[in-house]
């Protein structure tokens, strides 16, 4: 009987302010040269739709924080999983910028968010250990991963990961690509169980590209020249962005797939993080490509709730999940036996997957 990774919990935190598309039409849109956009608010946030498909997105209320939401979702998945939570071995909190204030930018780091969430979740167990975790868009894939090798090491038997991001308070308001972001947060127990069939997590990949790419996703000024202070916003070469993802995500989903000793025919569902429709549509045609398949329509293996929740980073795809298995998506299910693939990328830049078989 070989042990295996196997998510037995999860919840998710969507926060309540509705920001629809129309909300934007009075901002003043400045591009990179610190010119305004020659175009009209309708135009821009026309085109913006079409290319994203996002119409709407979530923002936190000012009275909580990114370590709130990650607590409000790792509660959940602990009363889903019905477990103690001084069972809990390790609890791993993928975000970027630690909370941030709503009037104050400054990221807050100290202590770790992880721990935040440790003390609101009440649990005294000194022998779990809670840290954070970087990895742009990636991080909650990548703590998934982390969490595979504590279980198989026989070093933990239950983890508690979350993946959090509040990208409204730190993305700059006379950006086109504000209207991008979102927060929210997702999260999951990962369980150790004994099987002698592969279930859980099957196999998974990560690729880090540093050369030229470091600096796709930074931080920098206002594109607005008149900006009071020198607060620092996060920034994307988009074109570039775009690019990579196309070039880096659909072969390494392939390879993660192949790596798992299985058919593209036998993946149920794909999990991928969603900052732009377009993109995410062009991955999977990729994928499919690869796999020597014509074009096929991708509806119903790749669910999408960019339209209604926009990026909200770390915490899209365990979210996505959360809304599958409870569900909250009509058109979506998972049942025992299937394939699923969860799948990332950004900052860093970073992409990963792994391969999940529903036990």
């Amino acid at each position: 009987m070989a042990v295996y990774s196997v998510i037995i919990g999860s919840g998710k935190y969507i926060p309540d302010v509705v920001i629809k598309n129309e909300d934007f039409l009075k901002k003043s849109f400045i591009n990179e040269k610190g010119e305004k956009i020659p175009k009209t608010n309708e135009e821009i946030i026309r085109k913006f739709q079409e290319i994203t498909d996002i119409q709407e997105r979530r923002y936190l209320k000012p009275e909580y924080n990114t370590s709130d939401m990650g607590y409000f979702a790792a509660k959940e998945a602990i009363e889903t999983a019905k477990i103690d939570p001084e069972t809990i071995d390790y609890i791993i909190f993928a975000h970027n910028f630690g909370d941030i204030l709503h009037n104050n930018q400054k990221s807050d780091l100290v202590p770790a968010l992880a721990s935040r969430a440790k003390h609101m979740l009440k649990i005294q167990n000194p022998d779990c250990v809670a840290y954070d975790l970087p990895f742009g868009c990636p991080g909650w894939v990548q703590g998934i991963i982390q969490a595979d090798y504590y279980i198989k090491s026989g070093d933990a038997k239950r983890v508690l990961v979350i993946g959090a991001e509040n990208l409204s308070r730190i993305a700059d308001p006379h950006d086109i690509d504000s209207m991008i972001y979102s927060d929210g947060a997702g999260a999951v127990i990962v369980e150790a169980r004994e099987s002698d069939k592969p279930i859980g997590i099957i196999c998974h990949k990560t690729r880090s590209d540093t050369y030229s790419e470091a600096h796709f996703l930074k931080m920098d000024i206002s594109y607005y020249p008149e900006y009071e202070d020198n607060t620092l916003f996060m920034k994307m070469n988009g074109r570039k962005l775009y690019e990579y993802a196309l070039n880096t995500v659909p072969g390494l989903v392939a390879e993660t797939i192949k790596k798992a000793g299985i058919s593209i025919h036998d993946i149920k569902k794909v999990l991928i993080h969603q900052a732009n429709a377009k993109m995410d549509e062009a991955i999977i045609q990729r994928v499919f490509k690869i796999f020597g398949l014509e074009a096929m329509d991708s509806k119903s293996i790749m669910p999408m709730t960019i339209s209604k929740l926009g990026n909200n980073s770390v915490a899209t795809v365990p979210i996505l999940y959360d809304m599958i298995i409870r569900g909250e998506m009509p058109d979506h299910s998972i049942h025992s036996g299937d394939y699923l693939v969860f799948a990332s990328v950004g900052a860093g830049m970073n992409v990963n997957a792994f391969v999940y078989r529903v036990p």
